[in-house]
């Protein structure tokens, strides 16, 4: 993969480069305020439930209703961003989903039945916006074309850097204060990035109703659907990976390096990624997500004959090292094929494919794993990969057709502050 990094948007200087933009510092880190929650409401409520109950089946069904109901909800929202404006979607959402948040914390602190606490985990669920997914349609209204890499990089970075942090916050919070500081905190955090990102005028993305244009639904585009599908198989594997990752340190005898592992995989992800966005790349981005598919695979097929813990450790940064850069093309290829005006629907319907595979490759991962051992779950991330590979290769013509629906460049202005 030849590449070149002279240019006056390479280097890692560009991260600085587009952190110094007017209003892009502010976005970031509000972003990561609002988003820092993703990493911790599953292990808050996962705490809590059982710290009430004392039953881990009732706190896995709890938080997975609540990941269900978001995963299947956060399209409709975007959609709904992208027709009458994120603002009023975040402003909206972010009271509705803190009020879902106090139900779902009386619920469970009350030890109230199941299907109550179920039912206020759906609610919590159905008023959490993908965040990850308005803040890179609001990087691609902000910044030039030529910056926008390097956005989506960064992103991936705080990503990472969310997905080290936040379990440990969550684990503080719950040992040393109460276990539902966690979820509190959630709620808190949730509420204060909406509105923050929300009153950011000079990044939002032009609504449609502001245009008086209609356009192409995301979920109606040839391009969309292949890089939904390359999600879902990416997903299914890291679902599968965590899965093997903490199988294998039970085998070890030593479950609490399953934890070190997971965390290794994200140092892996977090440095390629930096990486990546620092780099001009020559190959085309449909040809990028090619190869980040195919390293991703490869990444994976060393797990299943991992012979100790030093080894897998090792193995782990390696596996990390084409998630970032995997995710960071297929966001990019997004911004690329979808309509302007559906840039937070598309991006929705990428995140909720990645997140409910995810649950699907934990879940198959995890029987394979108590049947066949953790070389089992490994080889489930291995099949994930190589489904994610076909669909790149198979979907190369759609991946670089042109950008469908196209509307004049006043539909895509950016309402400055």
């Amino acid at each position: 993969m030849s590449a070149a990094v002279s240019g006056s948007h390479s280097g890692f200087g560009s991260y600085l480069r587009l952190l110094r933009l007017p209003g892009a510092a502010p976005l970031a880190l509000w972003g990561v305020v609002g988003r820092a929650p993703i990493a911790m409401r599953s292990i808050s409520i996962l705490m809590l439930v059982s710290a009430m109950t004392g039953s881990m089946a009732e706190a896995g069904t709890v938080a997975a209703a609540m990941l269900l109901a978001q995963g299947v909800v956060s399209p409709l929202l975007g959609r709904t961003a992208d027709r009458i404006s994120q603002r009023r979607v975040l402003l909206t959402a972010g009271v509705a989903h803190l009020a879902g948040m106090t139900l779902l914390l009386l619920a469970i602190t009350l030890k109230a039945p199941l299907v109550l606490m179920i039912l206020a985990a759906v609610a919590t669920g159905c008023t959490s916006v993908s965040f990850t997914s308005f803040m890179r349609a609001r990087w691609a209204a902000m910044v030039e074309a030529d910056m926008l890499r390097t956005a989506y990089a960064m992103e991936s970075i705080l990503d990472d850097t969310i997905f080290l942090l936040g379990p440990l916050v969550v684990t503080v919070l719950a040992s040393a204060v109460h276990p539902a500081a966690g979820l509190v905190a959630c709620g808190l955090l949730t509420l204060a990035g909406s509105v923050a990102v929300a009153l950011h005028r000079r990044s939002e993305p032009a609504p449609q109703g502001a245009t008086g244009r209609s356009t192409e639904r995301a979920i109606k585009v040839p391009g969309v659907w292949i890089l939904m599908l390359c999600y879902a198989g990416m997903g299914f594997q890291f679902g599968a990976v965590d899965v093997t990752m903490i199988a294998f340190a039970k085998e070890q005898h030593a479950p609490g390096l399953g934890g070190v592992f997971l965390a290794l995989i994200s140092v892996g992800s977090l440095i390629a990624g930096a990486v990546y966005g620092a780099v001009n790349w020559r190959l085309s981005q449909a040809r990028l997500l090619t190869v980040t598919c195919s390293v991703l695979t490869l990444g994976v097929l060393p797990l299943a004959f991992a012979p100790s813990s030093l080894v897998m450790g090792f193995l782990a940064v390696l596996a990390g090292v084409a998630i970032s850069p995997g995710l960071i093309a297929g966001s990019t290829l997004l911004e690329s094929v979808c309509p302007k005006g559906a840039l937070s629907e598309g991006f929705s319907w990428l995140t909720s494919a990645g997140a409910l595979s995810i649950a699907t490759g934990t879940a198959a991962g995890g029987r394979l794993a108590d049947s066949f051992g953790s070389a089992a779950g490994a080889w489930a991330g291995v099949g994930g990969g190589l489904f994610a590979l076909a669909l790149a290769v198979l979907g190369q013509p759609a991946l670089r057709g042109e950008r469908p629906a196209a509307e004049p460049a006043a539909e895509w202005a950016v309402q400055e502050q």
